[in-house]
């Protein structure tokens, strides 16, 4: 992830506190700007780009009316955490979605536990974490779904995982069409995120169905 949501003032003003802190004194700490939390040290993010956020804000809104036209679970957006305690990591990815089956796992403050499905949305100063440190703490918290979006590259990749609990890329089909193996029914067409502008989310829903 490499986007930050506006920071408050008091955020702004606020030290970044010096040396290897917990998860709790971390989170009392945190407000709603980009931090993630990794063994104790504070990883800050950069500003997003407009269409790192214009992607975002699209797929958000799909799968929230898809989610809750379901009643599947429950989409989050960023700034919010999630707790990996096995990871020893508490990271804010862009956009996560949560089965009904573990809505459980969600806190005041954070998720306590893997989500169901990931989106990062890369950007230039994001890729290491994305396509690396993420990537192999989502696969080992059992994060069923991993997408990554990369607008600047025009590049999506889509991971499952499998029964021998490790992500395997998702083939998209010459149609170029990612169906989903979390959400019963879901599917992206890719060309639909590199779209100028994007397609309005009554042309989207209405080709699935939904509307």
């Amino acid at each position: 992830m490499g986007h930050v949501i506006s920071i408050s003032p008091e955020t702004q003003v606020r030290p970044k506190p010096a040396g290897k802190i917990s998860y709790e004194e971390f989170l009392e700490w945190y407000d709603e700007g980009f931090a993630e939390w990794v063994d104790g040290e504070i990883i800050m993010g950069q500003p997003p780009t407009y269409e790192h956020q214009d992607d975002s804000d699209f797929l958000t809104a799909l799968l929230r009316f898809y989610v809750e036209a379901r009643k599947a679970g429950k989409i989050i957006s960023a700034p919010f955490q999630m707790r990996l305690k096995d990871q020893q990591s508490g990271r804010e990815p862009d956009l996560m979605f949560v089965s009904k089956e573990n809505l459980g796992r969600i806190k005041h403050a954070y998720l306590d536990g893997a989500a169901d499905l990931i989106v990062e949305i890369i950007s230039p100063e994001s890729v290491g974490r994305d396509r690396g440190e993420k990537f192999v703490e989502y696969e080992a918290a059992g994060v069923r779904e991993y997408w990554l979006i990369d607008p600047r590259r025009k590049q999506a990749e889509f991971y499952a995982l499998g029964t021998d609990q490790q992500y395997h890329l998702v083939l998209i089909g010459k149609e170029g069409v990612f169906h989903s193996t979390v959400l019963d029914g879901f599917y992206l067409r890719i060309e639909w995120l590199w779209q100028n502008p994007l397609p309005t989310l009554a042309e989207v829903l209405g080709e699935m169905g939904v509307l």
